[in-house]
């Protein structure tokens, strides 16, 4: 089980480093909103993932809610039908301790042996352990299948007494392995701390307070739920099985629409319901006995791209993928559910919604001054009059007259590009400074990568070209 969550950020902070877009505002725009509809509809149609329903915050408030495609083999499809989140309920599960903590009912650095007995290494690992995955504790599903068990009903000490007690894959502490194992001994402490079924205690503490509708994934099935989907290689898209109840549990066991998942959102960006020092809790990065850390807080990750901080995490049911990203600083978020899980189509939409949504970092005078040396250079390798002066004894080398050809002969026909933008900030790397551009042309986009030499007069050392995805 999500694979895909782990895969997702590490690839996202390079993902965000193609985004273009226009300024922040509060609401979007007729021309935003024509693009957001034309994204979502051309990715499903692109991927054959049946449906997506997503919502966007911006300026700290929803600001678009909506659904696409086939929700299900009957009825139609609703932008309030709840999708099953999956892990994105991991941080749903590290508040309820979160708030425990607050009633001083429990403390982050308990053991787990004081709450739920005959776990392995028990009486060492400590709750922030198993919530950050640093615990050491097997995870019951690495797979991105349902494998046989989970065709037959487990509880949660069922799922404890067969991966739990194994021996630990590692001394805890000292490094970070992605466990659902470990959520589900966090949600038998909250169960037995609260008195309370999880769902029940985030019920009262969490989803009613904020307006929240959310559901047991395992009861959001069947007439007027989002059916899950599945496709075997480049096969036919078929309904799948769910898996019997309880496989999810506290490691992912909620259903909610797109909007009840950003009013979390916008309670991250309001600091509402937990405090704001709770809320800096679960994103702070767990660091490891050595000092390092992969950026995993308490339920969420953490990162920063294209000079946008992010608080993110990714969730795979049975049929179901969904995307679920803060940006903090911006005051917006991005919500993609989809009922597929055989394609990525919820990645591509996060990141290309992200590029319609947030504000695109300002250019100082070197990015202007480095951004019109680039487009000048493009026109002229188009043209075939590449000035050799501008460029390095390597670049010039690079640039044979076979080469030059090609560039000519291939982008010559596509005329003049409709946009061309810087990508990201400008780094350092090798002696020089390397900067990426987005060419938009009608039906293809380029990615430019230069490398010149610091100074206003530097030469170019690299000008690299290749297509890339809209």
């Amino acid at each position: 089980m999500d694979v895909r969550v782990i895969l997702f950020r590490t690839l996202f902070s390079a993902l965000l480093l193609t985004l273009a877009s226009p300024g922040l505002a509060q609401s979007l725009t007729p021309s935003e909103t024509q693009r957001v509809d034309r994204t979502v509809t051309a990715t499903l149609a692109k991927s054959g993932v049946p449906s997506a329903s997503i919502a966007i915050v911006r300026g700290g408030r929803i600001v678009y809610v909506k659904a696409y495609g086939k929700q299900a083999e009957t009825g139609t499809t609703r932008d309030d039908a709840p999708y099953q989140i999956a892990s994105i309920s991991k941080q749903f599960t590290a508040a309820a301790i979160l708030l425990l903590q607050r009633d001083g009912k429990l403390s982050l650095d308990d053991t787990v042996a004081k709450y739920v007995p005959g776990i392995s290494g028990g009486e060492t690992i400590t709750i922030r352990q198993v919530l950050s995955h640093t615990a050491g504790l097997e995870d019951y599903w690495p797979q991105d299948y349902s494998f046989k068990a989970m065709a037959t009903p487990v509880t949660p000490q069922q799922i404890v007494d067969r991966w739990a007690k194994k021996p630990l894959d590692f001394t805890p502490g000292t490094q970070w392995q992605y466990s659902n194992t470990g959520y589900v001994v966090v949600g038998m402490i909250v169960e037995k701390v609260s008195g309370q079924p999880l769902l029940d205690f985030l019920q009262t503490r969490v989803f009613k307070p904020l307006g929240i509708t959310a559901y047991d994934q395992d009861l959001a099935i069947g007439p007027g739920f989002p059916q899950g989907y599945g496709r075997a290689a480049l096969g036919p898209v078929r309904p799948v099985t769910p898996a019997a109840h309880g496989w999810l549990y506290a490691a992912g066991e909620l259903s909610m629409s797109a909007k009840s998942l950003a009013l979390w959102d916008v309670a991250r960006l309001d600091r509402a319901v937990l405090t704001p020092e709770d809320w800096a809790a679960q994103e702070t990065p767990v660091k490891l006995t050595d000092g390092t850390t992969n950026g995993y807080g308490l339920g969420v990750f953490t990162g920063a791209g294209n000079g946008h901080r992010f608080i993110e995490h990714s969730g795979e049911a049975v049929g179901f993928l969904s995307e679920n990203i803060v940006y903090p600083d911006d005051k917006a978020a991005i919500v993609v559910l989809t009922n597929s899980w055989s394609n990525e189509a919820f990645k591509t939409l996060a990141q290309k919604l992200s590029g319609i949504v947030l504000k695109a970092p300002a250019l100082d005078s070197a990015d202007i001054a480095a951004l019109a040396q680039a487009r000048s250079v493009f026109d002229q390798i188009r043209s075939g009059t590449l000035d050799r002066s501008r460029l390095t004894e390597n670049a010039n080398f690079y640039f044979t007259a076979t080469t030059l050809g090609d560039y000519r002969n291939s982008l010559a026909p596509l005329g003049t590009p409709r946009s061309f933008a810087q990508m990201g900030t400008a780094r350092l790397r090798g002696g020089f400074v390397n900067r990426v551009y987005r060419v938009s042309y009608p039906g293809i986009t380029l990615a430019l990568s230069t490398y010149v030499e610091p100074g206003s007069n530097g030469k170019i050392e690299q000008f690299l070209i290749a297509p890339t995805q809209q």
